[in-house]
C-alpha cells in the first residue's frame, strides 16, 4: 500500500473520508459502512458496538437505532462519541470523535420506510438489549407484529430513530511497512480544519 503524504490529503476531512470510502467500495471491502461506535454511561464506563453508517452530510455521520437502547441512554447523558472505520484489506482506519445529536423525526421516518420489511418488523419485535427467556419468546413477538402489520406499510416505532455524529477530530491512518504507519489528524477550529501529522 502506498505511503500517505500531506499533499495527498483534501482540506476537508469529510471529503477525504468520502474519497477513502469510495476506494473501499471499489475494493469490495466487506461492509465498508460498518463502524464501531463508542459511548460512555453515567459512571464513565465505556461501551463499544458495531453500527452501520447510513448517511454522511455536513452534519456528520448518520446511523439509526432504538432510542431505548444502552447506546442511546449513554448518548442522552453524554453526547460525546467516537467512531472507528477499519478497512483491513486497504490497511486503513478512520477514527472520529465528536458530538451526537438526534436527527429529525421526518428523516428517521424516511429512512425507516426504505428498510426491508423484515427489518421494519424486527424493530417492533425487539426491545433492544432487554433480557428475554429464550429465542421462542422473540419469535412469538415477531409473529404477533407480523399479524398486526401484514403489509409493507409498517409505521416507525416511537422509540426508533437516527443520530448524526458531528466530527470535532478525524484521524486517517494508513498502514506502513515495519509498523511505520502514516497518521494525520484533522482538528476542527473556527473557520476550518487544522491538519497535523502524528507519530505512529
Amino acid at each position: 500500500m502506498a505511503d500517505l503524504r500531506r499533499k495527498d490529503l483534501l482540506p476537508d476531512p469529510l471529503e477525504q473520508f468520502q474519497k477513502w470510502f469510495a476506494a473501499a467500495l471499489e475494493a469490495q471491502v466487506p461492509e465498508p459502512n460498518a463502524m464501531t461506535l463508542a459511548t460512555t454511561d453515567g459512571r464513565g464506563q465505556p461501551s463499544a458496538r458495531t453500527v452501520l453508517l447510513k448517511g454522511l452530510d455536513p452534519r456528520g455521520f448518520v446511523f439509526f437505532t432504538n432510542y431505548d437502547s444502552p447506546k442511546a441512554h449513554d448518548l442522552e447523558g453524554n453526547p460525546r462519541a467516537a467512531l472507528l472505520f477499519h478497512w483491513r484489506e486497504l490497511e486503513r482506519q478512520v477514527s472520529i470523535r465528536g458530538l451526537a445529536a438526534k436527527v429529525s423525526g421526518e428523516e428517521s421516518e424516511a429512512y425507516f420506510k426504505s428498510r426491508p420489511l423484515a427489518s421494519k418488523l424486527a424493530a417492533w419485535a425487539s426491545n433492544q438489549s432487554e433480557k428475554i427467556p429464550n429465542r421462542g419468546f422473540l419469535e412469538k413477538k415477531l409473529a404477533e407484529v407480523s399479524r398486526k402489520y401484514p403489509g409493507e406499510d409498517v409505521p416507525v416505532p416511537p422509540y426508533w430513530g437516527g443520530y448524526a455524529v458531528t466530527a470535532e477530530t478525524m484521524e486517517f491512518w494508513q498502514g506502513g511497512p515495519g509498523r511505520l504507519h502514516d497518521r494525520f489528524c484533522y482538528t476542527r477550529q473556527s473557520g476550518g480544519w487544522v491538519i497535523e501529522r502524528l507519530s505512529p
